[in-house]
């Protein structure tokens, strides 16, 4: 099968490599329908991680099961399924607690499991998913070309926006600023209007990205950064601060443009992947009794309930899904997006 693999910076390519099959009785292997190119990708992509060697890449992909094996009993050849961006069995305590993420028995795409088995990644044809039962989402049906991108967002960056809005207490009548203008930030725009948020302050520099946050919900848009970032939002709120922040990027920066805008005893509520050496100022969260809560998002947990929605229409996040590439031109879908020429490549096989 063709599968992509990233060779350092600025360079993935599609390849052949070996076609995945049944390997535990748990496994299900799933036909990729669409897949895509996450804003994390982009830390290898451009150097800032680096890769020692080629590897698989991709961890957002929906598609249609094509074979179970023996032990699994939740999930039947020819569902269309979501898997979220981590493995995880659905039964271990962290699981139970809601926190899948850090499921004792879990992986991740495209690299080897506690037992040293590969895992394929998720920007290729075909997966081998391991603990298929509890990693897995089924969805009521196949969905058609119009529906299929914001079904894709349930695997990544809807729920992990979500994770945002909820770890910082969004609520009715909240008040809401969102560091980040990528497809998790604008996700946390949709998130936060759907729990109830009253004003929503999107801060974006980009006029397509700023369109499309007011579409979503959002009631103001700040370009600035910095400490004028922070007084235009204190300005838009009458003077004092949101009641949350949203950071959706994960720099050293969009921390410190946080925790600047949060007003006294607001929370933050962070899902960026770290990059950049982001910190904690603990003298000024001590100060102004700011929080700070949140990580890498639990998906898995949310998916029901959010495919509710996309499934009724009521939110529709695939919007953040600006350019749609064959799999054959994943090398560009990586570059429209290291150089914001889109806002979310998605990936057809």
């Amino acid at each position: 099968m063709r599968a992509t693999l990233i060779h350092g910076p600025h360079d993935v390519r599609l390849e052949q490599v070996p076609d995945p099959t049944i390997q535990r009785p748990t496994d299900a292997l799933v036909r990729v329908v669409a897949s895509c190119v996450c804003g994390s990708d982009l830390w290898p992509y451009r150097g800032v991680r680096p890769t020692t060697s080629p590897r698989r890449i991709g961890h957002e992909f929906v598609g249609v099961v094509e074979e179970v094996g023996a032990d699994v009993r939740t999930l039947r050849p020819g569902q269309f399924v979501v898997a979220p961006f981590t493995v995880s069995d659905g039964t271990c305590v962290h699981c139970r607690n809601g926190v899948p993420t850090s499921c004792v028995h879990g992986s991740g795409w495209g690299g080897d499991d506690a037992e040293g088995v590969f895992t394929d990644a998720g920007q290729g044809e075909y997966v081998r998913v391991p603990l298929a039962d509890g990693t897995l989402v089924a969805m009521p049906d196949t969905p058609d070309a119009d529906l299929l991108p914001h079904v894709l967002t349930l695997t990544d960056v809807m729920g992990t926006g979500h994770h945002a809005a909820l770890s910082a207490g969004v609520g009715p009548g909240s008040t809401v600023a969102v560091v980040g203008d990528g497809a998790v930030g604008l996700c946390a725009v949709v998130a936060a209007k759907r729990l109830g948020a009253e004003r929503v302050v999107a801060m974006s520099r980009h006029a397509s990205r700023q369109a499309l946050a007011r579409e979503f919900g959002a009631t103001d848009v700040v370009a600035e950064r910095g400490d004028e970032g922070a007084a235009a939002v204190r300005d838009l709120l009458g003077g004092v601060g949101p009641d949350q922040v949203l950071e959706c990027v994960g720099t050293k920066e969009s921390m410190q443009q946080a925790l600047d805008t949060a007003r006294p005893g607001g929370q933050i509520g962070f899902v960026g992947v770290p990059a950049g050496g982001p910190e904690l100022p603990v003298q000024q969260m001590f100060g102004s009794n700011v929080g700070v809560r949140g990580g890498i998002a639990p998906v898995r947990a949310y998916i029901e309930e959010l495919a509710a929605e996309v499934w009724s229409g009521a939110i529709q996040p695939g919007r953040v899904f600006d350019l749609v590439l064959p799999l054959d031109e994943v090398a560009e879908a990586y570059a429209a997006m290291d150089e914001r020429r889109a806002i979310k490549s998605m990936l057809l096989p």
